[in-house]
C-alpha cells in the first residue's frame, strides 16, 4: 500500500511556474512508477507526465511538452513536476499517482494503470 500527499499548488499568473511535490509513504517508493495528472470541472482526469521507477523514462503530452518536467527524488520518497509558462488552461486540480513497475523502465499514461492516487492539490492561473 502507497499513501500519495500533494503539496505545492496555488494561485499564479499567465507565464509564470509552480512546483509540485508529491510525498509517498511506504519503503517501496523506488518500485513504483508514478504519474501526474489533473482534472477540471465537467472534464476527464488527464495525464500530464509520467516516470518510470528509476527515473530513466519521462513522457508528457503534447499539450504540456516543453512546459512541465517530471522528476522524483527515491532517497526522499518524492515525485515533482515543475511547471513553467503556465497558462489559463492548465488550470484545475492536480493529482499524483503510482504503479507498481516490474520492470525498471515502464512509465503509465492512462488513470486505469495506477492503483495508487492522492488526494489533489489546486492549481490556478490568472490571464
Amino acid at each position: 500500500q502507497v499513501q500519495l500527499v500533494e503539496s505545492g499548488g496555488g494561485l499564479v499568473q499567465a507565464g509564470g511556474s509552480l512546483r509540485l511535490s508529491c510525498e509517498a509513504s511506504g519503503r517501496t517508493f523506488s518500485s513504483y512508477a508514478m504519474g501526474w495528472f489533473r482534472q477540471s470541472p465537467g472534464k476527464d482526469r488527464e495525464f500530464v507526465a509520467g516516470i518510470s521507477r528509476n527515473g530513466g523514462n519521462t513522457y508528457y503530452p503534447d499539450i504540456v511538452k516543453g512546459r512541465f518536467t517530471i522528476s522524483r527524488d527515491n532517497a526522499k520518497n518524492t515525485v515533482f513536476l515543475q511547471m513553467n509558462s503556465l497558462k489559463p488552461e492548465d488550470t484545475a486540480l492536480y493529482y499524483c499517482a503510482g504503479e507498481y513497475a516490474g520492470a525498471a523502465n515502464s512509465y503509465y499514461v492512462y488513470t486505469r494503470n495506477y492503483d495508487f492516487w492522492g488526494q489533489g492539490t489546486q492549481v490556478t492561473v490568472s490571464s
